[in-house]
């Protein structure tokens, strides 16, 4: 497991950072990664939302691990449908 720095942690939970990446209806794509992957290396961190009735309780998890990999980043922070993404 990997230090997240502390202002990385206090960014990511800060609730005026918003969500600039949205997962909707069609899921995780070839596009959206890449988005994300764009943004990574604008800004080092990418808050992500996924919409509410896309997966079920236990496949979120599974969706921000495989978002972490295919972007070579860390997860900090995953609550609900909100997930945060860093880049170092």
């Amino acid at each position: 497991m990997t230090d997240i720095p502390s202002n990385i942690k206090r960014q990511a939970m800060d609730r005026n950072f918003q969500p600039s990446v949205r997962i909707g209806k069609t899921g995780v794509t070839d596009n959206l990664v890449e988005e994300i992957i764009g943004q990574l290396r604008k800004r080092k961190i990418v808050k992500i939302k996924i919409n509410k009735g896309i997966y079920e309780r236990d496949d979120k998890i599974l969706v921000w691990e495989h978002l972490a990999k295919e972007t070579s980043s860390i997860l900090v922070l995953a609550r609900g449908n909100v997930g945060v993404l860093w880049s170092k």
